[in-house]
């Protein structure tokens, strides 16, 4: 029998030797598990090129932070909010790195906001995880930017004022080129998403939705349990008119640029929006985005946005050639001994 933790096409190989420690339950343990199966896979097909000692998974402060603890590649817990920030100058000093950036609604969108935004502007070579349960786990349940308006929490006894970010928004605003979302009750669909991102060349960003089944518990079983899946979530699928419903009775048109749902029988079918995930114009992703007004309304799901732009660390690292061969027009030495210089005895 083949001992898994010398084997990279089994789960344990990926699987560090750190007690997992979430709460009973909760949705991270899903997500952890397919990122472990997915490098599985990845280190089985001989096109795919992964090792443990070329990947890093880095995470900021929260539950969802725990997770490079518990894969066996390389890791850093952050510190709050900055893990975007610290992941670009990974990226920028080893290009050649197996990236994962790892969050939860709170510290990607509050503290990290800034950070995130950024990254994606940037197009750095990472992929960003962002598990959304709409709450503040770790330090027990206060609301966080993704909170629903009227939200009853520690912190919002008379229910939350505020209106909740799109995570989604986010990124496309931000010029994400890759922009998918998934769920925690669905492997095989998080590891073709995981898996997708994992081949995007560019900054790669995925919303999760994670049940905190201590703090916020069911909150999106109106959308993802099984027996509601058929009328509630809308699988995005390139070239393919966007349809859903137990029957494909229902799909999405485009009017004056807002997504609405509607009757197929009562619409001419060329009028269903065909999904087109390449399209340059970001608009169509995001208002395909925007579809979901709360959590008891259809939701997309799947890769939103794929395209090709220039990414950050490759043009970083053609400066510093051409620096290095003295072809650009910067002078390194002369600006350091220019201006406001002194000698220090």
């Amino acid at each position: 029998m083949t001992d898994v933790t010398l084997d990279p096409t089994k789960r344990g190989y990926w699987t560090s030797d750190q007690d997992v420690r979430w709460c009973p339950g909760c949705g991270d343990y899903g997500i952890l598990a397919a990122m472990q199966f997915l490098y599985a896979d990845l280190a089985a097909d001989p096109d795919t090129e992964v090792s443990k000692e070329n990947t890093v998974f880095v995470s900021g402060i929260g539950c969802a932070a725990r997770f490079p603890y518990y894969m066996n590649t390389y890791g850093m817990h952050t510190i709050h909010g900055r893990a975007p920030a610290i992941a670009s100058g990974l990226a920028a000093a080893r290009p050649d790195l197996d990236i994962w950036v790892v969050g939860g609604d709170g510290d990607m969108l509050s503290i990290g906001g800034n950070h995130l935004i950024h990254a994606l502007r940037r197009n750095v070579n990472m992929k960003i995880l962002l598990f959304n349960n709409q709450i503040y786990g770790l330090t027990k349940g206060q609301y966080s930017p993704t909170s629903e308006v009227g939200k009853v929490t520690k912190s919002t006894p008379m229910g939350s004022i505020d209106a909740p970010f799109n995570p989604l928004s986010v990124a496309i605003g931000a010029g994400a080129t890759f922009v998918a979302r998934t769920h925690d009750l669905d492997r095989k669909h998080m590891m073709a998403t995981f898996k997708r991102a994992h081949e995007h060349r560019g900054a790669s960003f995925i919303e999760i939705y994670q049940n905190c089944n201590v703090f916020n518990d069911g909150a999106f079983d109106a959308v993802t349990k099984r027996a509601a899946r058929d009328e509630m979530m809308i699988d995005l699928v390139h070239g393919e008119p966007i349809t859903f419903g137990a029957e494909s009775q229902r799909g999405i048109v485009v009017d004056n640029g807002t997504a609405e749902i509607v009757e197929i029988a009562d619409v001419d079918s060329s009028r269903l929006l065909v999904h087109d995930e390449g399209r340059d114009d970001p608009s169509l992703a995001f208002a395909l985005g925007q579809l979901a007004h709360d959590r008891q309304s259809p939701t997309p799901f799947g890769v939103f946005r794929q395209v090709e732009r220039p990414e950050y660390t490759d043009g970083v690292t053609n400066q510093l050639l051409a620096a290095n061969e003295q072809q650009g027009p910067g002078d390194l030495h002369a600006l350091l001994h220019s201006g406001a210089t002194w000698d220090v005895n």
